[in-house]
């Protein structure tokens, strides 16, 4: 159970199934108490790495903790038969299986599995670093950028901004630099969204909702654009 499981977790955080595997200890590599061991590994640019261990201790801690105290862990299990007596009810110390992950090689294999350089055409049009972190994960959820710095734009992006923030959404306002290094300031720190307030905003009610990984955009109500990112978060 606890090998899918710690597998299925590195998955949803946006780790690639094909830069995992199990690796079994072998009986030299046991802990005195240990009656089994798999390291989850990742493969870094360097090569497979342990990124974390799950260890059967079996009763070894229990056990340890009942002689030193003198008070018996011992659970009871009524509808269980007993292996040594083979009657109903079955008194026993209960094994512990212990997942140990450091956070910090867990966040590099985070960080190393999201980044991603794209070339562009045979000019270099097109190419871009971006960092393909788990929209849970990106510490930034939507970028709102006002197209210019006038006409009313940043007055707009700002409220967005503010509309954001009360619903518990991290989102930040970026005016610097044209739209493109925007797109791409953000593309490479992992923003999974940005929202352009142009001149049709100012007619419609509308802004261009950008999604990171496939550049895809897409027009969406102003009064709308909470839901609509909170949504894609959800379904990330």
């Amino acid at each position: 159970y606890w090998k899918e499981e710690r597998l299925r977790w590195w998955r949803s955080i946006g780790i690639r199934a094909e830069n995992l595997r199990l690796r079994a200890h072998g009986p030299d590599e046991l802990a005195h108490y240990s009656d089994g061991c798999f390291d989850v590994e990742y493969q870094f640019p360097w090569g497979w790495d342990e990124l974390e261990g799950i260890a059967s201790r079996t009763d070894y801690d229990l056990r340890a903790h009942s002689d030193a105290s003198g008070k018996k862990l011992v659970y009871f299990d009524p509808e269980a038969d007993d292996p040594e007596t083979g009657k109903k009810g079955w008194r026993f110390l209960p094994h512990v299986i212990e997942p140990a992950a450091g956070a910090t090689r867990g966040v590099l294999a985070v960080l190393c599995d999201a980044y991603d350089e794209e070339e562009g055409d045979a000019d270099g049009k097109g190419a871009r670093t971006v960092l393909r972190l788990h929209p849970r994960l990106a510490p930034i959820k939507a970028a709102i950028l006002p197209l210019v710095k006038k006409d009313g734009m940043p007055e707009v992006a700002r409220t967005i901004v503010d509309r954001f923030l009360a619903a518990g959404i991290n989102a930040k306002y970026d005016e610097q630099h044209a739209i493109g290094r925007r797109y791409a300031r953000h593309d490479e720190i992992g923003t999974p969204y940005a929202l352009t307030v142009d001149t049709q905003t100012l007619e419609d009610g509308t802004v261009t909702m950008r999604q990171r990984d496939s550049r895809a955009q897409d027009r969406i109500p102003v009064d709308e654009a909470v839901d609509v990112v909170r949504r894609a978060l959800a379904d990330a």
